[in-house]
């Protein structure tokens, strides 16, 4: 029996749009700045009657902030990260559930535990091991007192210095940020769900481990690599801290760094219309991201019977 409650669902509705009006509001504020000349945007308070001035400010935007090749950065930057956590997630799951080996159990909570470690406490270790892939190769060398010994041998002093440097490179946007707990986490919760008839009956068939993975956990896995899909590449679009630090070249910037070109400085006129601009074409890729996949999004979310 399904109770009418026409007075709660009312409150309901008025404190959802309520909700999508709070959250909606700077969106709807930046595309009106966006479409304003820099006289009506400096005006106080601002008016909130969309302009005709759109496509001129979005093409500044686009020219000023070098928005082409930032945006393709981040596109690859986003992608690359999206595919990597994925596939380490699910082979590092796969790992833990269907392999029987010592300290397996170890292994997951160590992983489970970086969770509880912020971006900031790992970001030098982190990019001392961009600035110098062998670093750790060379701190060995000194510390063991290896160049020593190599000069005995070879009857000369032997010194050794590897340098190999991640920064401001494709590899060095996206290798660092692969690692993810939370969809190991997510893989290895799903992977118990999946009845170990399955395996046995695949075991049974002769098919290998991989065989096993490739053909009946990946099939399964759809709707929720899916909704990660989603979710990691938002994430990987939206990093500011790392690509901050490890890009110098111009032509490397992310779109997301890049929007600090656009906004006024001090000694500079108000051009907040083209910031706006800028900052909705910088919005719209994770935009069209999540409404194309939003029905897989919420299935993956939501579905439990496999």
């Amino acid at each position: 029996m399904v109770e009418k409650t026409p007075i709660l669902d009312a409150l309901t509705y008025i404190f959802l749009m309520l909700g999508i009006l709070i959250v909606g509001f700077p969106i709807i504020y930046a595309l009106i700045a966006a479409t304003l000349p820099i006289e009506e945007v400096s005006r106080v308070p601002m008016p909130m009657i969309p302009g005709d001035q759109f496509m001129v400010n979005i093409q500044a935007a686009w020219e000023k902030g070098n928005l082409g090749t930032q945006l393709v950065n981040s596109f690859i930057m986003a992608s690359g990260i999206t595919i990597g956590k994925i596939c380490v997630s699910m082979l590092g799951a796969f790992s833990i559930v269907y392999f029987d080996y010592r300290l397996r159990t170890v292994a997951f909570v160590t992983v489970f535990c970086t969770l509880m470690l912020p971006v900031e406490v790992r970001i030098l270790p982190t990019y001392e091991m961009a600035a110098n892939l062998f670093g750790p190769l060379n701190l060995m060398w000194e510390k063991l007192g290896l160049g020593a010994v190599a000069g005995w041998i070879a009857g000369h002093d032997v010194e050794i210095n590897l340098d190999f440097s991640l920064l401001d490179s494709y590899t060095g946007l996206i290798l660092p940020l692969v690692a993810s707990a939370t969809c190991t986490f997510l893989f290895r919760q799903f992977f118990l769900t999946v009845p170990e008839e399955l395996c046995e009956a695949a075991k049974m068939d002769g098919a290998s481990a991989m065989t096993f993975f490739r053909k009946i956990l990946f099939p399964l896995s759809k709707t929720n690599i899916a909704a990660l899909v989603v979710i990691e590449f938002v994430y990987g679009w939206n990093q500011y801290l790392w690509p901050l630090l490890i890009t110098t070249d111009p032509d490397m910037m992310t779109a997301v760094i890049g929007l600090q070109n656009l906004i006024p400085q001090a000694d500079d006129l108000p051009y907040w219309n083209v910031a706006m601009a800028g900052s909705l074409l910088v919005m719209l890729p994770p935009i069209l991201v999540v409404l194309f996949m939003q029905r897989w999004f919420v299935k993956g979310l939501v579905e439990r019977e496999k």
